[in-house]
């Protein structure tokens, strides 16, 4: 089944099938150059996705590797790796936890950042949700990620010749995507159902979804699409685009996502021991699991307390307005009977998740997940503090250290963020099984003092050189579609110089991040980056903002004109459609990540801790992970975290005023200054610092096991106490 389609493939080398569906294969650089050895320019045109590759691949470029004594040579050694893998045995949960490999965590989150083939994350959570999934199987936890799968995914972004961002959306091809649908254990197509009430002329009606199965590794992920018939054409884009639609569409995704995902679980013959919550878009989860217990002959309140000590709740937002809440009246029309459903009272059921906002009573998706979690935590230490002052009136008397919301910081998932170049140095100076224990300090320590000056700076050229040649090739390919004059594309080839100062910011393009922070002194701006004619700067941008955000398209249009003014062209690019790929190139090429949040609103944020593992310095407000990570040494901080300001304007006048400080006084200097070699001894310290520092404290190996200690082992724990 997995073959229909594909070009036939030599038996030789049959194999690539399984390697091409399962997204193991997105963080083993050696697995992805089976495939561009076969046809690296067709690798590029279909966007690094091996399933449309084997599509669209030559038989005779199939035959040509099938004899090849390297390429067999070098399959058989991937596949070696990858059948390895596979094997639970020596994993840290299985040797840490033995006992407990047949309890399944149920991780529900609304999108999934896998790899940029699967366009169906927008931002941070779901790049997050991605990495958590990738480590959860790297560690051998019994992990289950629940979803969606976008039929539309998230759009991509064009930007006009007036540097207006268009959103465009493209159907994803199912059968060109490492995705099958899923089948229950007798062999049937999983669907699940969730009713809805009447809307825009549609009657009653009852929402079908069909579940589709990713491996990612040894995880599943089970993602649900609604584009199926019987659905009615409204009822079939409720599932077409990741964060799209009004309120309706919201809270009828949401019933999809929370119900519809239990249903799926339930209908794969899975019964989880814990259900996580990555933030609250998934939180009509315990409404069904409360239906299901009450059905089964127990109490609400019995069902409560089973549902507490199973559950597990993770808040990313640090502003109110960004919680998702849906007025009751809502509520009645989409929940009509569900307080009958649960034995309990309709105001009892609406003041599950009440929360009074200026113009009424609300229904909290947070304030549900919190309620029915006795375990919740924010995405740093600085995001705990926040979340505990914002949600101290859930639980009066208390004071807001003793609200039960702890936090446990992001990291990343390392093998899918590091440099393949660094991943090879690392390879050498800290022996060839250092991801097995990316989370020892004492190893990182040791190896980076040793690793040589020489060695490593020529690697931070190299990778400055890549992002250059991609950031002139990005924008060819721009300027093409936009039918520029040859000459004028010809010109490209010498965009941004391979040699100077490089300081990169990409994110989603949110007001709070301040993403033209950088220019509040244009004219002192273009005198740090000509730098006097010796000590040139320049700076790559890139981000979305939401289609409906038209403050942050306004920024993405200033930082636009801005990059085509007089003494800034050339010297401040903009990448067009930020994703995973072009996430990549950057982290890992520019020589400074900034990032300018007003603090405390940057949750957490963890395209610094990328940079950072890449040997690239954050210069960057103390927020977030920031807060904790900073230590002097390892990059530079803007700005004053204790200081108070009588308005944005002077907040901005005052950090503006940092960054162009420090970038003077402090990074300029350090990267330019040279001994006898040639080399930056003081910035080189920087790196090695910025390695040290972050690559262990920052990993997706740390987060995942504070995850396991702190909240997935007492839910597990309470779970068999329960019987569950």
């Amino acid at each position: 089944m997995k073959s229909v389609g594909f070009t036939p493939i030599p038996e030789r080398i049959t194999r690539l099938t399984d390697i091409a569906y399962n997204l193991w294969w997105s963080w083993h650089p050696e697995a992805q150059d089976l495939f561009i050895r076969i046809d690296a320019d067709l690798w590029e045109k279909v966007y690094h996705n091996p399933v449309l590759f084997l599509t669209s691949v030559r038989q005779s470029s199939l035959d040509k590797a099938s004899v090849d004594p390297d390429f067999i040579k070098t399959y058989h050694d991937v596949l070696t790796r990858f059948d390895a893998y596979q094997v639970f045995d020596k994993t840290w949960f299985k040797q840490t936890y033995g006992d407990k490999v047949n309890m399944p965590i149920a991780y529900f989150s609304a999108e999934f950042g896998l790899h940029e083939c699967l366009p169906i994350y927008s931002g941070g959570l779901g790049i997050l949700s991605g990495d958590h999934t990738k480590e959860a199987s790297d560690l051998g936890l019994p992990f289950i990620g629940v979803g969606f799968l976008y039929p539309q995914g998230y759009f991509r972004q064009v930007i006009t010749t007036n540097g207006d961002q268009e959103a465009i959306y493209q159907k994803v091809r199912f059968a060109e995507v490492p995705a099958l649908a899923a089948y229950t254990g007798d062999g049937k197509e999983v669907v699940v159902h969730v009713d809805l009430p009447a809307r825009g002329g549609l009657p009653d009606r009852r929402v079908f979804a069909k579940v589709y199965h990713i491996q990612v590794g040894n995880v599943p992920l089970y993602l649900m699409d609604t584009d199926i018939h019987p659905n009615a054409e409204p009822d079939r884009e409720l599932s077409a685009r990741l964060y799209g639609g009004d309120d309706e569409m919201r809270l009828a995704q949401e019933m999809v996502l929370g119900i519809g995902g239990v249903r799926a679980l339930r209908a794969l013959g899975i019964e989880p021991a814990v259900w996580h919550m990555n933030e609250g878009h998934s939180a009509f989860m315990v409404l069904e699991r409360a239906r299901e217990i009450v059905e089964g002959g127990k109490s609400f309140n019995e069902a409560k307390e089973i549902i507490r000590s199973t559950s597990v709740f993770t808040t990313h937002t640090p502003v109110p307005a960004g919680h998702d809440a849906f007025a009751f009246h809502m509520m009645d029309r989409y929940f009509p009977d569900w307080h009958n459903k649960l034995k309990i009272s309709r105001d009892e059921f609406l003041n599950l998740a009440r929360q009074d906002q200026h113009w009424g009573p609300t229904f909290s998706m947070t304030v549900l997940a919190l309620k029915m979690s006795s375990r919740a935590n924010g995405v740093s230490k600085l995001h705990g503090e926040v979340s505990r002052k914002m949600w101290t009136w859930l639980w009066p008397g208390q004071k807001a250290e003793e609200v039960p919301i702890t936090y446990v910081t992001n990291g990343i998932h390392t093998e899918t963020w590091l440099a393949p170049e660094l991943k090879i140095f690392f390879d050498k100076h800290l022996g060839s099984e250092w991801t097995l224990n990316i989370d020892n300090q004492a190893m990182w320590d040791k190896a980076v003092k040793k690793m040589p000056d020489e060695e490593l700076w020529a690697l931070i050229n190299l990778l400055r050189s890549r992002l250059t040649d991609f950031v002139r090739m990005r924008t060819r390919q721009r300027m093409t579609r936009l039918g520029y004059q040859p000459n004028e594309i010809e010109g490209t080839r010498n965009l941004l110089n391979p040699n100077a100062l490089t300081i990169g910011f990409a994110r989603r393009f949110a007001t709070y991040k301040r993403a033209t922070l950088i220019f509040h002194d244009a004219e002192r701006l273009k005198r740090i980056i000509h730098g006097g004619g010796n000590r040139p700067v320049q700076f790559v941008f890139a981000g979305k903002a939401h289609p409906r955000d038209e403050p942050g398209k306004n920024f993405i249009r200033e930082v636009y004109h801005r990059s085509h003014e007089a003494g800034l062209a050339g010297h401040l690019i903009f990448i067009e459609d930020y994703d995973m790929n072009v996430a990549r190139n950057m982290l890992a090429g520019v020589d400074v990540w900034l990032n300018t949040p007003r603090r405390p609103m940057e949750a957490s944020g963890t395209s610094g801790e990328k940079a950072g593992l890449n040997g690239s310095p954050n210069l960057s407000i103390l927020d977030g992970w920031w807060a904790e990570g900073y230590n002097g040494k390892n990059g530079w901080s803007i700005g004053d975290p204790n200081a108070e300001y009588p308005n944005e304007y002077e907040q901005n006048n005052t950090d503006a005023l940092s960054i162009y400080h420090t970038l003077e006084t402090e990074v300029v200097p350090a990267f330019y200054e040279r001994d006898s070699r040639g080399i930056p001894t003081r910035w080189v310290e920087y790196i090695r610092e910025s390695i040290r520092t972050v690559a262990p404290q920052f990993s997706m190996t740390r987060m995942i096991k504070d995850y396991t200690r702190n909240l997935y082992v007492p839910a597990m724990e309470d779970a068999a106490k329960l019987g569950k």
